[in-house]
């Protein structure tokens, strides 16, 4: 899958794992993808995320990226570990520029109109918007969409099960990020993918 607006649509919910343990990522990407979860963001926080990259590739039907990735050398990590594509907390011209250069699919963070701009005047339309909840939430993202009719956002941080529906009604707006359906450290695969699941049923 080589388009960001693709896997933005592929599920309402993009989970943000933490993996410290890449023994856990295959059950772990296993319980997402039977709940109906198909789109994998490890965040490069860990030692252990790219083996984790590695070892979710490989299960059926998962669409691996990187998260967290600040830099062209974190990307080129990523990118050799097998992400299909990456996700920022930021945007940065060099940033953009090396990623959509290797043709890999890009969802950089923003929180002002000026992070649009620039992001729209590299030829990017879709973001991440970031820190949701911080940045001023549902009206703020309202307000910032406005100008921008071409733009679509993936909402990420201080989401949870009670109020990504509210975010996902937003017609801006594809998917939401989160880390409530595989909270860092879980390994009770059977309520991660009854999670996924309930994530999955909020698709508008």
């Amino acid at each position: 899958m080589t388009d960001i607006a693709a896997i933005m649509a592929a599920a309402p919910v993009i989970p943000v794992l933490v993996v410290d343990d890449a023994a856990t990522a295959t059950p772990l990407a296993e319980a997402l993808v039977a709940g109906g979860l198909t789109v994998l963001e490890v965040t490069l926080r860990t030692d252990a995320a790219l083996d984790a990259i590695r070892a979710m590739k490989q299960v059926p039907g998962a669409i691996v990226g990187a998260g967290t990735v600040v830099d062209a050398a974190g990307f080129a990590a990523a990118r050799d570990a097998g992400a299909e594509f990456i996700v920022s907390p930021g945007l940065t011209e060099p940033l953009v520029r090396t990623v959509t250069r290797d043709g890999v699919p890009l969802l950089p963070g923003v929180a002002t109109a000026g992070d649009i701009m620039r992001g729209m005047e590299l030829g990017l339309s879709h973001f991440k918007f970031f820190p949701a909840a911080a940045a001023g939430g549902i009206p703020a993202l309202k307000a910032l969409a406005a100008p921008f009719q071409d733009a679509k956002f993936c909402p990420t941080g201080g989401i949870g099960p009670d109020t990504a529906a509210d975010w996902l009604a937003l017609e801006t707006v594809l998917c939401v990020g989160g880390s409530w359906a595989a909270p860092r450290h879980s390994t009770d695969y059977a309520a991660v993918e009854q999670a996924a699941r309930n994530a999955t049923e909020l698709r508008r």
